[in-house]
């Protein structure tokens, strides 16, 4: 049954701190499972079959969630131009994930990490979702995805071992424009706000606290390109260390 009275979403109500809850098992169990499956893989040898056969069950388990909830969205009573096409960047990052976990390539990783890592997180912290509670299809929908992906970051990243790098940024960096263009250029032409990059949410989020339109997406978009820096940097640093002899020398 609903977690509140009128059976409506509450952002830190119940069934969010649930929500939150399973987060943070999920990515402790995962991390395990992650480092686990080093063990088989020899330094330099890339990623054994364990890692590369769970990825792709775990890719298959977001199709199967994901296709459900898209499917329900399409359905009589449901559909509704502002809010069943899959143009949020969540909706693009759950497919993201997918090739990741299946083909463990580092293009598909980057903007794993980058959207899972931020975006993502934001929106299991500050869930812009005016629907029904738990178990409704709407919170099963909005958790599972933003879960999922999550999850398939912090899974690669501490679990596999897999690091960005600043290349890794600039790419994820270029196509998040693209996608930001994209839709905006479709919302001005059908009335909606995907991405919420034409008003804020009707929900309170963080935002809020960034001025009015346009000045929060530009706002927004520094705030992203620091964080994705901050959190590419750690990673770049320890290399560059260890090549700083070989640097000298060439100097030299």
């Amino acid at each position: 049954m609903p977690l509140t009275v009128a059976g409506r979403f509450a952002a830190y109500g119940p069934s969010h701190w649930a929500a939150l809850g399973l987060f943070a098992i999920g990515c402790a169990g995962l991390v395990l499972v992650g480092r686990a499956q080093r063990v088989e893989t020899e330094p330099g040898a890339g990623f054994g079959g364990q890692a590369r056969g769970f990825g792709k069950a775990y890719a298959l388990a977001i199709v199967y969630v994901m296709i459900g909830t898209q499917v329900h969205t399409l359905l009589p009573g449901e559909w509704r131009i502002g809010g069943s096409l899959p143009l949020q960047l969540c909706d693009v990052a759950w497919l993201t994930s997918v090739g990741a976990l299946w083909t463990l390539g580092r293009r598909w990783f980057a903007l794993t990490y980058y959207w899972g890592l931020t975006l993502s997180v934001q929106g299991l912290l500050t869930p812009a979702l005016n629907g029904a509670d738990y178990p409704g299809i709407d919170y099963l929908g909005f958790f599972g995805m933003h879960l999922m992906i999550v999850w398939s970051a912090v899974y690669l990243t501490w679990g596999l071992g897999m690091r960005p790098g600043w290349g890794d940024y600039g790419f994820a960096v270029a196509v998040t424009v693209a996608w930001a263009v994209g839709t905006f250029v479709f919302n001005l032409g059908a009335g909606t706000n995907y991405g919420y990059l034409n008003e804020k949410p009707g929900t309170g989020s963080v935002l809020d606290v960034m001025g009015p339109w346009p000045w929060y997406v530009l706002v927004e978009a520094l705030v992203i390109l620091l964080g994705w820096a901050l959190i590419t940097w750690p990673w770049t640093r320890g290399s560059r260390t260890r090549r700083s002899p070989e640097a000298s020398r060439q100097r030299l």
